[in-house]
């Protein structure tokens, strides 16, 4: 029965901006002070049914957080200085410092000499999403780095080679399979990551109660693979000669199967020549899972009807992981268990394209343009950030950064030899920050624009529709009111973009709904192709922002109501009205109509990553010789951004920045639990607490990402109190995965000692 709710008191519906998985929630609020009460799960969510992660609780101490800024702060000293002070200035002259300090560097230096760095929280903000590429484009500027080159880089690379879209991910239908094989992921901890699931653990409880396998690949044993039917315990850095060895086992056992998948399939014969050098007794040194585990692990695979293989961030984030993420597609293919029930499938998001394939047939968007320093690869508009800082203090003068921009991202913690970072942005000519933390990266800005927080403005999830394990629609509304002269990061990115174009925001916006007008209405190929730009704006009304660009997008996609009144397709007033989300069924195959490769057949052989096969081949040589310790990271289910650190709701309890340390190599180290241990690597040195732990491969020590907090300047009080250590600290920034320039964080060589 439902708990009779004070007069003053409102309940809220809405989604969990915090994670992959957008939960839904139930915020109750009391009006009368307009402060959050308590936030509950949804229990009528279609999507996650009242279940909700610790970090949603942290929305109310996140709303409340006194370090939160809330408006425009100048720095008042040079940038670095630990005693530098800060101010708080009005929006009409941030706007113009910035606008006027941006131009000055680019009338100078060139488009080119400004640099932006998109953070993880972006992608959960759809005013961020639609009105940062607007800024981005008004700067004019190529060289753009993300977190997406320290996280899933290689899987888009995958996806852009192979099926021709770099967002088009592959998902495993979790719901249907009966069996599924898990290499580099955790999601009791994180939830899901390119497999947006709400209730992840609920999920792989009901795939075991009906008779279904879970078999996880981790080098530690995992709060996942705790629960699994089985866990091999794989040597950090090798689950592409894993993957190879299955590839090698299906094809020299006739166990291929491609199904409907072999009349539109390039490349077969290639991947099986590569494959031969890869039997499982060659590379069972290198893995350690036995030449017999992983012929077993083969032939179930392809004899389980519905079963997929699932690769996530301990797959990219290493050495080989552009063919690590392909080789999860290989096998997924070469088993028959691509684009069916129960396989790897592709959703069709509300707020997507609505024709198929969803982008222009061509080449995959590669190497069109490189760093100055290493010649590394764009990939998909971007640069890998592993190459920022040498970017800003090694590239000839005429071509280096002179100006920074970064929006949601703290890279400083986050990316390969964050000390370098820090170092490199001291010597900038500019930089601004569109934040709501002064953060470790954020002190070196002259300017942070604080958005409005989460529960102040509204939201849709778009970009996890596209990796979606069912087709869902939630609207998102504003919880509590915005504050006086606050600005939602759709109006900041918006007046920055103006002011770089030398127009008013307002133009910025007609210019915006008339480009995506002319991609959605009105010609053949086109979602709508019989309504008019007149038809179609006089139904979209003229109220600027987020929701107008969001009902174009939810009319035009693939559930949508095609701008026909008579239609029960979506807008954004139906969507609005389902409080708690709409439930659009499961994902249904798509090919060969998705693939918009240049052939328009799935080409399962690459070049690119063809040639990257002799690294591997090489690599495998070597690793006879090698021996010593290697770090790898791990995630905590009451974290997942830095920024999380400085929520006492989710920061409080025991010490979790510690080195996980196998007690036999603690013993032959010297190592006692609680004791400090010194680690090292090419790079760099850092001392933390040791905690024991025997579900860890020997020789593999880990560190938990995203701490290292307290640095002078910085404005995070209870961070600071849980500070951490910086385990970028120790990743090297020349240590990436070649194809993607991804950084690697698995896998990393150290020293390890007592203190």
């Amino acid at each position: 029965m439902a708990r009779a709710l004070p007069e003053s008191h409102e309940v809220v519906h809405r989604s969990c901006p915090l994670c992959e998985a957008h939960c839904g929630v139930s915020v109750e609020v009391d009006r009368t002070s307009q402060t959050v009460v308590t936030i509950r799960g949804d229990e009528a969510d279609p999507r996650s049914g009242g279940y909700l992660c610790p970090k949603a609780y942290g929305l109310k101490g996140l709303h409340e957080d006194p370090d939160r800024l809330r408006g425009p702060q100048r720095r008042v000293g040079p940038r670095g200085d630990p005693d530098a002070t800060w101010e708080e200035i009005g929006w009409d002259e941030a706007f113009d410092l910035v606008g006027e300090q941006l131009r000055a560097v680019r009338e100078a230096h060139g488009p080119n000499s400004i640099a932006t760095y998109i953070g993880n929280p972006t992608a959960h903000d759809l005013g961020s999403l639609v009105y940062g590429q607007v800024f981005q484009r008004a700067l004019g500027t190529k060289w753009r780095f993300s977190a997406s080159s320290v996280d899933q880089l290689p899987k888009m690379m995958s996806s852009a080679f192979l099926y021709g879209n770099p967002l088009g991910f592959p998902v495993p239908d979790i719901d249907r399979t009966d069996f599924l094989l898990m290499l580099g992921a955790n999601p009791l901890v994180s939830n899901g990551s390119l497999c947006t699931a709400p209730d992840f653990p609920g999920r792989l409880a009901k795939l075991r109660g009906r008779g279904g396998r879970l078999v996880v690949v981790d080098p530690r044993r995992t709060e996942t693979a705790a629960i699994a039917d089985e866990h091999l315990a794989i040597r950090p850095g090798s689950d592409a000669y894993f993957l190879f060895a299955l590839a090698n086992v299906l094809f020299e056992e006739g166990l291929v199967s491609l199904g409907p998948l072999k009349a539109f399939t390039n490349g077969v014969e290639e991947v099986q020549t590569l494959a031969k050098d890869f039997p499982p007794e060659a590379v069972e040194a290198a893995t350690g899972i036995k030449a017999a585990t992983t012929r077993r692990i083969a032939r179930e695979l392809a004899a389980t009807e519905r079963a997929v293989c699932y690769g996530r961030i301990g797959t990219c984030t290493q050495a080989f992981g552009t063919l690590s993420s392909w080789l999860v597609d290989v096998v997924n293919v070469l088993s028959g268990n691509v684009d069916r029930p129960g396989g790897a499938m592709w959703p069709r998001a509300a707020s997507g394209p609505g024709v198929d394939p969803p982008r222009a047939p061509g080449p995959a968007p590669y190497g069109r343009w490189h760093t100055h320093v290493r010649g590394l690869p764009e990939f998909n508009g971007e640069l890998p950030v592993a190459a920022l800082a040498e970017e800003i203090d090694e590239a000839p003068e005429a071509e280096r950064v002179h100006a920074m921009v970064t929006m949601a991202g703290n890279p400083v913690l986050s990316t390969p030899n964050g000390a370098r970072l820090a170092k490199a942005f001291e010597s900038l000519d500019f930089m601004v920050s569109v934040d709501i933390y002064r953060n470790e990266t954020t002190r070196f800005a002259d300017v942070i624009l604080p958005p409005t927080g989460q529960l102040e403005h509204s939201n849709y999830e778009m970009v996890f529709d596209l990796m979606s394990v069912r087709h869902w629609s939630k609207y998102s509304p504003r919880v509590m009111p915005k504050p006086d002269d606050a600005r939602d990061a759709s109006e900041i990115l918006s007046e920055l973009a103006g002011r770089m174009a030398g127009v008013g925001a307002e133009v910025v916006e007609q210019v915006m709904l008339s480009s995506l007008l002319a991609e959605a209405v009105g010609r053949p190929g086109t979602p709508c192709p019989d309504v008019t730009e007149a038809e179609a704006r006089e139904k979209l009304g003229d109220m600027p922002g987020t929701d107008r660009v969001l009902d174009l997008l939810l009319r035009a996609g693939p559930h949508g109501d095609r701008f026909a009144d008579a239609s029960d397709g979506l807008s954004l007033e139906r969507v609005r009205a389902a409080e708690h989300g709409l439930d659009l069924g499961p994902m249904e195959p798509r090919l060969p109509a998705m693939l918009a490769t240049e052939s328009g057949r799935l080409e399962l052989a690459p070049p690119v990553f063809v040639e990257d096969v002799e690294r591997l081949r090489s690599d495998l040589a070597a690793r006879s010789g090698r021996d010593g310790l290697v770090l790898i990271g791990r995630r905590n289910l009451r974290s997942n951004n830095s920024w999380m650190h400085n929520v006492e709701a989710l920061a409080k309890g025991p010490e979790r920045c510690t080195l996980l340390v196998h007690p036999e190599d603690a013993a032959r180290l010297g190592l006692v639990d609680g004791a400090t241990a010194r680690v090292r690597s090419r790079v760099g040195e850092l001392t933390a607490p040791v905690a024991l732990d025997a579900g860890l491969l020997q020789g593999v020590v880990s560190l938990p990402h995203g701490y290292g907090h307290g640095a002078p300047g910085a404005q995070l009080g209870v961070a600071a109190r849980h500070a951490g250590v910086n385990t970028n600290l120790l990743t090297d920034e020349r240590d990436i995965d070649v194809p993607s320039g991804n950084g690697v964080f698995s896998g990393i060589p150290v020293e390890v000692a007592p203190a």
